[in-house]
């Protein structure tokens, strides 16, 4: 794993634009930035990513009817009562995922530890599975990359398999997000895109715009009944919004599935170091309840957590309400705290790797049950947060 001075493309400004790539750039400071890029070797991608994140995601799957099996860790991850049989519905009756992606850390040479699992709104998708690509396309014709380079990026075509696996041909999918919010609009238009190109009917709609009919269903702008609904909006704060109530007798299917409540959600990290505890791609994770108590499986991690330890909201955004620390030392905390009054996890810190001043952080994107792509941001913060460049990649041999 290298960080290789490339120099970004002269038209790139014009041809991020071409894309509908508009936030490329934001408040004066590069989004997107190629003046440098991360090199991999196959075997880096093959063994210490792509089957990884692949075994992380069937790991995530059997958390999941652990989670929903048990009162005590739908407590524990706040999922309201009042929905925890739409969640266990959806699971038992196998209500198909769609995409997700798994956040690592990885220096090239061990085992990648999992930081995070995006599993029900992730972002950066139109980056990672298209202009990343176009990216590549363009440095092998300039002569900037020798013929043959690759990436590890097959997430569109992957993306367009599992709409086909997921529905019927001709079947109309509503896709939702906030409009003026700019990246998750491109997150949804790939996501439509995607469908199109699987035979699928796709139909976006502003999230606010989205109504109750008369008979309980949910409806477009123009009156259309929502049946399939992909929806840019997180799980936790649907299930705390005004049209909860309607969600289990609106008789629409929703991508992603209720289910994926318990995935996205950061307690889902404790349960898997609970079921999986020494795995080599997790960290120790605990409950902070459990840091206080003093439990067994603390003491058996307290030379990782001695080395320092992250605290997180269960619940959260783009770094927001996030410490490292080590003891009562404070390594790094973003002045947003949005999240300050959810409950906690307590995840064993693990160095980041650095290249130039920046921590890489790699997303590696599952589609369906396979992990198909991956795509980079770093900062030089330790906290991976809004502005956050993304960096592209490609395979050395």
């Amino acid at each position: 794993m290298k960080r290789i001075h490339l120099g970004a493309r002269p038209d790139l400004a014009q041809k991020a634009e071409a894309a509908g790539f508009t936030f490329h750039a934001m408040y004066g400071e590069p989004y997107w930035d190629e003046d440098t890029a991360y090199a991999f070797t196959l075997a880096q991608v093959e063994n210490d990513i792509e089957d990884p994140a692949t075994e992380l995601h069937e790991m995530s799957r059997a958390a999941a009817a652990e989670i929903i099996a048990s009162e005590e860790l739908m407590e524990r991850l706040a999922i309201p009562r009042v929905h925890w049989d739409l969640i266990a519905d959806s699971w038992a009756s196998g209500q198909p995922e769609l995409y997700g992606r798994f956040d690592l850390i990885y220096d090239g040479t061990g085992p990648a530890k999992m930081i995070e699992y995006n599993a029900d709104t992730p972002t950066a998708l139109f980056e990672s599975a298209s202009f990343q690509w176009t990216w590549l396309e363009d440095m092998i014709a300039s002569g900037a990359l020798p013929d043959g380079s690759d990436q590890f990026n097959s997430i569109f075509e992957a993306l367009t398999a599992q709409f086909q696996a997921m529905f019927a041909p001709g079947t109309d999918i509503h896709f939702t997000a906030f409009e003026a919010m700019v990246e998750d609009y491109a997150t949804v238009e790939m996501l439509a895109y995607a469908a199109r190109a699987a035979d699928m009917g796709a139909h976006f709609v502003d999230l606010p715009q989205i109504g109750v009919t008369d008979s309980g269903q949910f409806a477009d702008a123009d009156a259309r009944i929502i049946g399939k609904l992909f929806k840019l909006y997180p799980w936790e704060d649907l299930l705390r919004d005004d049209f909860a109530k309607h969600l289990a007798t609106a008789n629409c299917q929703f991508i992603e599935p209720a289910w994926k409540a318990v995935v996205s959600n950061k307690g889902l990290l404790p349960v898997l170091w609970r079921m999986f505890e020494g795995h080599p791609n997790l960290l120790p994770s605990f409950f902070a309840d459990e840091m206080d108590a003093g439990s067994d499986a603390v003491a058996r991690a307290s030379e990782a957590l001695a080395h320092g330890t992250v605290t997180k909201p269960v619940f959260g955004r783009e770094g927001a309400s996030v410490t490292i620390a080590r003891g009562e030392h404070v390594i790094e905390a973003l002045t947003d705290q949005t999240y300050a009054t959810h409950p906690m996890i307590v995840q064993a810190y693990a160095e980041m790797p650095e290249f130039e001043g920046f921590h890489p952080v790699i997303g590696a994107w599952v589609v369906g049950q396979t992990c198909v792509g991956m795509g980079l941001r770093e900062d030089k913060s330790r906290i991976t947060q809004n502005l956050s460049r993304f960096k592209p990649h490609y395979i050395l041999d």
